[in-house]
């Protein structure tokens, strides 16, 4: 269909027609055309505005990260670019397709170091280096090509960030433009046989195999409970891929559980993931290894060696691998015993970090098995990694590998956002928290009926602990001053608790489930409390 329009509405057009329904941000003098068009359009794509540009760009990853659709920010150039930039790390560390859609100074000035308002050096070469693609708009017969580009780029083989951005005058040029229909994705790699039939000879080989799931594998649940199934091998993940296959089935282990069947592995079959768990968090490296990675980004097998290795999309190597053994693997005797065993081993084991475990019981006794956990860079947060069981896919949202502190309670905004209908939990220390307190009003503005845990030490727990026990006590910015979170939010407008044990948060979470609107729930704690969770996340560290 043509028709003439402004860049802006073009632009919207596109967003509309690859299935948008939300978009983050804050308008300002650069994007008015733009809001103006999104105006237009009310009925069909929702404004939600965040009171930070950080806070956008992270609800739009946390819609992304949790639906696997595509998530949408804008923003003003520069410091408002700027602004989103840890977000946009997040989002590429964490392969979530998320768009910033932004603005220039006027097409002219562009790189002519007038200084105009909003101007940076090179706008669009910064956005390059945190992106998987970036592009600009210079006429509005590009939008629906470009945005179409982007939309490809984001949802093909490995899933990332893009940004367009469409000079601030440009905005409101008008041409007949085609407004072409909604770009596909670019088919996966076909899966090569001559590899699964040497990656089933490896498996065949095998006694005491190990998949580990990331975040790439996370549509492919079925194919990889069928593939653990049948060569009755032990699943485990780090972060992204927590819950592909259930931590309450038989083959689902939590890395606690999983490092010591992991001492005595022979096989590791890696699925979508960076192996972060084995070479930078367990280090120690079975004898006489095998490895086997399936995974669409073909430079991923470059970075880490593996004996065979699969370029193909999870759902479908894994379908290949399970034909191919299907008719050829014997019946392997059960390891249930084993699994149930290693389970309760490691229970016990990590019963010793508290008060965190117990706080963590209560969440998921509460939290039902598809609501969202959304972590944070807090004691609360990493003992999760491994004390929280995860039963689905896409519901423990983390960051990555960027692991930046801050991210969780605006990301979780973007959860909820995206999720209505589903329990949304979100762990916060203070320190995280205080980064986006601001967001409060943005759930309250907008009814986003979040439940936020903020566990108050009154200190960044890491830098205190690590202050005291490696640089003998040499104690330098890691107390915190804080307001009372209880009257902060409900200054807000925010309904808010306190629990000063676990049987009052199992309270204060029961009664948040049937509130309307935002709720926070203040947990406090003295300095230096929690046991350290770090020998079950760097158990080479501790010598286990």
């Amino acid at each position: 269909m043509r028709k003439i329009v402004s860049a802006a509405q073009a632009i919207v057009d596109s967003l509309i027609e690859h299935g948008v329904d939300t978009i983050f941000g804050i308008p300002g003098v650069h994007t008015y055309k733009l809001f103006d068009a999104l105006y237009e359009r009310r009925r069909e794509i929702r404004f939600i505005g965040s009171r930070h540009e950080q806070g956008a760009a992270y609800m739009a990853y946390g819609y992304a990260k949790s639906t696997g659709k595509v998530g949408v920010y804008t923003c003003v150039p520069g410091p408002g670019v700027l602004n989103t930039t840890a977000a946009l790390c997040t989002a590429y560390a964490a392969n979530a397709p998320v768009l910033c859609l932004t603005s220039e100074i006027p097409a002219a000035d562009i790189g002519r170091g007038f200084g105009i308002l909003h101007e940076l050096p090179d706008q669009l070469a910064t956005l390059r280096s945190l992106t998987k693609w970036s592009e600009r708009i210079d006429h509005p017969t590009q939008a629906p090509h470009i945005l179409a580009e982007a939309f490809r780029q984001m949802t093909s083989g490995r899933p990332g960030p893009v940004a367009v951005e469409c000079p601030w005058d440009t905005l409101s040029v008008t041409a007949l433009v085609d407004l072409s229909g909604p770009a596909s994705a670019l088919d996966p790699p076909p899966v090569d046989p001559g590899a699964v039939e040497s990656a089933a000879e490896l498996i065949k080989q095998s006694k005491r195999p190990m998949i580990m799931v990331g975040g790439g594998a996370v549509d492919a649940s079925s194919e990889i409970a069928q593939l653990a199934e049948l060569i009755q091998a032990p699943v485990t993940a780090h972060r992204s891929g927590r819950g592909i296959v259930g931590e309450d089935t038989l083959h689902g282990l939590g890395l606690a559980a999983a490092y010591k069947a992991w001492l005595e592995t022979d096989l590791l079959i890696a699925i979508g993931t960076r192996m972060e768990l084995q070479y930078l968090r367990w280090r120690k490296f079975p004898p006489n290894l095998k490895v086997v990675r399936i995974d669409i980004d073909p430079r991923e097998l470059l970075r880490r060696p593996c004996d065979v290795g699969l370029v193909a999309d999870a759902k479908l190597g894994v379908r290949a691998l399970n034909a191919s053994l299907a008719g050829s693997e014997a019946q392997r005797p059960s390891r249930a015993a084993e699994f149930a065993s290693l389970k309760s081993q490691a229970r016990t084991e990590y019963e010793s970090v508290q008060p965190q475990v117990a706080y963590l019981d209560v969440i998921r006794e509460v939290l039902p098995r598809d609501g969202f956990f959304v972590e944070e860079i807090c004691q609360v947060g990493f003992t999760a990694r491994f004390a929280l069981p995860v039963y689905a896919p896409r519901t423990y949202v983390s960051c990555g590998y960027q692991d930046n502190l801050g991210f969780g309670f605006m990301t979780a905004l973007g959860v909820k956002a995206a999720n209505p209908d589903k329990v949304v939990i979100s762990v916060c220390g203070d320190g995280g928290f205080m980064f986006g307190v601001q967001e409060l009003a943005t759930a309250v503005h907008n009814q986003i009926n979040l439940i936020s845990i903020v566990f108050n030490n009154r200190c960044f727990g890491n830098v205190l602990r690590d202050q005291k026990t490696a640089f003998d006590g040499h104690f330098i910015g890691e107390s915190l001053t804080n307001p009372d979170f209880v009257k902060l939010a409900q200054s807000f407008g925010a309904k808010a608790y306190r629990a000063a044990n676990p049987a009052e948060l199992k309270s204060a979470l029961t009664s948040a489930l049937n509130d309307s609107g935002p709720v926070l729930i203040e947990v406090p704690s003295e300095p230096g409390a929690e046991a350290s969770p770090w020998p079950f996340l760097h158990p080479w560290s501790a010598g286990r």
